[in-house]
């Protein structure tokens, strides 16, 4: 049995999120598909970890094995790139280690948020649309006050089987790029609907309805009910994950943005 990494990217639109569901099409369910076509047996992929339905990735790493030890890795990228429809790609198909995980090596996430200041035709599917200003500075300042919290329960979506809601957040900040705003944030695990109940939350305290203070009251509170409510889904990509150097060694760090300056 030999194991596989496979980086890939996908527009989530028109699906259920990564994990399989019994409800709706899946990009897990898609990729699995394809690959079991390509290797000739039944192939099961674990990914990295759940994005929601309609969340996009342009860096998303998942692993699978098979009994063949020979594939090919350069004719199965080509391949399943051929059977793939066209919103999901595959960048890279390589070797490792049998103990090699995607999800539990994995040490960090990073997910950016778009949103455009204006009607933009082109990154309708990828940006959420505000045509106010909110202010950056003092979203700064609360975003900057998640590096003091483990315990995210106030920005997780309710019901889910999770151990515990405790994350560590190491990056989180918004930036004005002239025509869409961009928050982006990194952490070592995420809840399921955390990233976009974050920048619904601060979106309100840009536009002063609520208070820094405020805003870790909320956290402190662990109630979803407090915070401020999601933000569309299509704003939000997750755009890397951290390997040791070893596992790293064969994903392509590639610039992907579909919101960059070439869509204004």
């Amino acid at each position: 049995m030999q194991r596989y990494f496979i980086q890939l990217s996908y527009d989530g639109t028109d699906y259920h999120g990564w994990q399989i569901q019994p409800n709706g099409i899946s990009v897990q369910e898609t990729v699995e598909k394809a690959l079991s076509v390509v290797a000739r047996e039944k192939i099961l992929v674990t990914g990295a970890g759940r994005t929601d339905a309609g969340v996009h990735a342009s860096f998303y790493v998942a692993h699978f094995d098979a009994e063949d030890h020979r594939l090919d890795t350069e004719k199965i990228l080509h391949s399943i790139n051929c059977l793939l429809p066209a919103d999901i790609a595959i960048q890279s198909v390589f070797k490792v280690h049998s103990d090699a995980h995607a999800r539990f090596d994995a040490f960090s996430r990073t997910y950016n948020y778009y949103i455009g200041k204006k009607k933009n035709p082109f990154s309708r599917r990828y940006a959420a649309k505000e045509a106010r200003s909110p202010e950056i500075e003092i979203m700064n300042e609360a975003a900057s006050k998640l590096f003091d919290y483990q315990d995210f329960t106030s920005f997780s979506k309710l019901g889910t089987d999770v151990k515990t809601n405790n994350c560590k957040v190491s990056l989180a900040q918004w930036k004005d790029e002239g025509n869409r705003i961009v928050f982006t944030i990194r952490a070592n695990r995420f809840l399921r609907n955390m990233v976009r109940a974050i920048v619904g939350t601060l979106l309100e305290v840009g536009f002063r309805k609520m208070s820094v203070d405020d805003f870790c009251k909320i956290i402190e509170a662990h109630d979803r009910c407090g915070a401020g409510a999601s933000a569309d889904a299509k704003g939000l990509f997750l755009t890397d994950i951290g390997y040791s150097e070893n596992l790293s060694q064969g994903l392509i760090r590639l610039v992907n943005d579909p919101n960059g300056s070439d869509f204004g």
